[in-house]
């Protein structure tokens, strides 16, 4: 058995268990039920290496990994709202099969609950895990927000699309592995380096994430391939298709952005590996691994106790789902 594998395993014991009162059960039941289709609980196990890569992992790591989870999915279930989204994990969505009230009602929630796990943390780390907890949430928020504005403008380019993903994805990989390394006694310095190897990696894990939503096996992928499109995403993929598409696919793709005809997925896939966005997804994803691992490179730890790191970081880009 892996490292990672052994942690999750561990994590799973520890949260694996009912978070929510049982009344009303209107709220809490479906809580409970989307909780327990877990996803691959990346952040909460970021969370345990980050301790880790220090020290023995201690208590309050498995609260603030459970905080982080619960965070996430309160996340999760707001988005799919904004996203309009009929599946997650291969699932319905909570605001499909109850609602959009109790899909809202039960991501706030979710977040209260976060903040009763990190109100169990020694005090010694309290003040700067809730720190840093707070300016991830919040940039988690502003994230969105520019995701959901960039659906409206005919032009987004790949720098202002880079700025979205770190707010909305990579900085909370960052401060999960950081808010870890703070529990585990870091110093500033490997702390910095740990938050800047999370911070590309999660840019990495984003292009496999929009390369996934459109050449992904939906049977694995667990969720609508083509839902970016769908929802005309300025993703990694689409900003650079419109930058090199020419001719009839550039008409093409302009259109299918104005449009929501049936075949619109389809036409806008012909167009992607028509101008090789592929080929061009898997070099980029590659170049911030890259940055990624210089960054933990430098932190001033055995290398030995740095394998568990790489080894998740390899697990993020060649996944399938």
């Amino acid at each position: 058995m892996s490292e990672l594998e052994s942690l999750q395993i561990e994590f799973e014991k520890y949260f694996n268990h009912r978070h929510f009162p049982h009344v009303p059960s209107t709220l809490y039941d479906p809580l409970e039920e989307f909780l327990s289709n877990s996803g691959k609980r990346i952040r909460p196990i970021l969370c345990l290496l980050g301790n880790e890569l220090f020290g023995d992992i201690h208590e309050d790591a498995y609260h603030l990994a459970a905080a982080v989870e619960l965070f996430h999915n309160f996340t999760l279930v707001h988005d799919d709202i904004m996203d309009k989204a009929p599946l997650r994990r291969g699932k319905p969505t909570i605001h499909t099969l109850h609602g959009e009230p109790t899909a809202l009602l039960g991501g706030d929630v979710m977040m209260v609950v976060a903040y009763d796990y990190l109100n169990k943390i020694d005090p010694q780390y309290i003040r700067q895990v809730l720190k840093l907890f707070n300016k991830t949430a919040k940039e988690v928020c502003e994230g969105q927000q520019l995701d959901m504005d960039f659906e409206t403008l005919e032009t987004v380019h790949l720098d202002e699309y880079l700025q979205m993903i770190e707010l909305k994805t990579s900085v909370l990989l960052a401060a999960s592995l950081q808010m870890g390394s703070i529990i585990g006694g870091a110093s500033e310095g490997n702390q910095q380096h740990l938050y800047e190897f999370g911070r590309n990696l999660g840019i990495s894990f984003q292009v496999q994430d929009d390369y996934l939503d459109a050449f992904g096996d939906p049977a694995k992928f667990g969720k609508q391939v083509g839902g970016d499109i769908k929802s005309n995403k300025k993703t990694f993929l689409m900003i650079h298709a419109l930058q090199t598409a020419t001719g009839k696919d550039l008409e093409i793709l302009q259109h299918a952005l104005k449009t929501d005809e049936p075949d619109k997925v389809e036409k806008v896939l012909q167009v992607f590996r028509s101008c090789g966005i592929d080929t061009w997804a898997d070099a980029l994803k590659l170049n911030y691994l890259e940055k990624a691992m210089q960054h933990l490179d430098e932190i001033a730890v055995s290398k030995v106790r740095k394998e568990p790191l790489k080894a998740l970081a390899q697990y993020l880009i060649k996944r399938d789902k």
